[in-house]
């Protein structure tokens, strides 16, 4: 037994059946089924390990329709690290090439495009002519290899304007006197889709004193890879991240990162890479300065001095960010410092949108279930904006409001903070 599947089969005993983890997992929610609850999937992941069932078709099913969103964790009170089960798992069915060979490589190649900025430019505008002619439809054999289902259609990605990869400086020197010098992560869908994202997470940290350093050779970080069960091209990209961040890790006081699911993964960078001699000590040492900005806000304390914005907030709590890496109060905490914001609670904030990675193209039946739920919700909060700190809840919770006709700004709360700023950093 190698020291991988021992350590799976530790994880996996630690689950006592006691099921708090149902009423958290949004899955188990809409369909009052086992299978599709942490517990019932631990049980079918421990009983194929035990010899007891095959890792069949039901249980591929079972773990596909799995968000990741890890609120089971929040609720376990025996610390089971599901997360990384799933991922284990997930590995298994690519490795052991437990699905059709076309919906496999349909799964790998979305992969590609979304953490390759120019692949990605180039599928947006390919999609963006197709859209005219589909009605903005994604043509039904595409839609069938990444869902599996021959009844589902799933719309074309959309991007406002022409899409483009935003490119940040290499440095930015802090505005006023340096306080921090710290490291960004310009990220793959972060620079095609929400460039305006990274510039004002820039401008907010220089405003509060950060000096702020993008490696240029700083790339993918490997999370969507890792959470879909591509493990081995998900660690290949978190060394090469690695790499990038290594020469200047010593003099960085943190590195910041404005995407939750980047974020939570970069943080387990130390126990991915334990085992690789090669990687081990620095994977630790990065993974001991990853911040999500907001939490690295909060840490240093605001100093720039801000405007009001008169507007009525919403937060939605992206699940790589309260989850992943329980950071849930410092958000609310930089909004409610927004002169002229109020801030209204969102009912049901931290049960995952249905955007989950690729999760609303795989599975897109429950993905829309869950982002309907979540507009009904937003739209009883009367809120103007809503705010959430991951690119797949903005892209996902922005297409729910434009089809339910709801006049919602949603936005970063970097955005909404870059707006207050009285001095903006030139």
């Amino acid at each position: 037994m190698s020291a991988m599947t021992s350590t799976l089969d530790e994880k996996l005993s630690r689950c006592i059946r006691c099921g708090f983890c149902l009423d958290a997992c949004p899955t188990f929610r809409l369909t009052g089924r086992e299978p599709m609850s942490p517990r019932g999937r631990i049980y079918l992941v421990r009983s194929w390990r035990d010899g007891v069932i095959p890792f069949d078709s039901g249980v591929v099913d079972a773990l596909d329709t799995c968000l990741g969103c890890r609120a089971c964790e929040t609720a376990c009170p025996s610390g089971v690290e599901y997360g990384s089960i799933l991922e284990a798992a997930r590995t298994y069915i690519e490795n052991a090439h437990l699905r059709p060979k076309l919906e496999s490589a349909a799964r790998h190649q979305l992969l590609a495009a979304l953490t390759n900025p120019g692949r990605l430019v180039v599928a947006l505008r390919a999609a963006g002519l197709l859209g005219k002619l589909t009605g903005g439809q994604m043509p039904g054999l595409a839609a069938r290899l990444l869902s599996g289902s021959a009844d589902i259609s799933l719309p074309l990605p959309k991007a406002d304007g022409v899409p483009h990869a935003s490119t940040l400086p290499e440095r930015l020197p802090a505005h006023g006197e340096r306080r921090y010098r710290v490291g960004m992560l310009a990220g793959c869908v972060m620079r095609v889709l929400y460039g305006k994202t990274n510039e004002a997470t820039v401008e907010v940290l220089r405003a509060n004193g950060c000096e702020v350093v993008t490696p240029a050779s700083a790339g993918c970080c490997g999370a969507l890879h890792l959470h879909t069960g591509f493990h081995s091209d998900g660690l290949e990209r978190a060394r090469a991240f690695i790499d990038a961040f290594t020469p200047i890790v010593d003099e960085l006081d943190a590195i910041v990162i404005n995407s939750a699911g980047c974020g939570s993964t970069i943080k387990e960078y130390g126990a991915l890479l334990a085992g690789d001699p090669a990687y081990a000590a620095k994977s630790a040492a990065l993974a001991a300065k990853a911040r999500d900005v907001s939490e690295w806000l909060m840490e240093i304390g605001w100093t720039a001095a801000m405007s009001p914005v008169n507007e009525v907030v919403t937060y939605h709590d992206a699940c790589h960010l309260a989850h992943g890496q329980r950071v849930r109060l410092q958000p609310r905490a930089l909004l409610e410092q927004i002169p002229g914001i109020r801030l209204v609670e969102l009912e049901e904030s931290d049960t995952c949108c249905g955007s989950a990675g690729i999760y609303n193209l795989t599975e897109p039946a429950m993905a829309r279930q869950l982002l309907e739920r979540k507009v009904q919700f937003i739209r009883a909060t009367g809120a103007s904006v809503i705010a959430t700190g991951n690119p797949g809840c903005l892209a996902w919770i922005a297409q729910g409001l434009q089809e339910a006709g709801l006049s919602v700004e949603i936005l970063h709360p970097m955005e909404l903070l870059a707006r207050a700023l009285i001095e903006k950093p030139a």
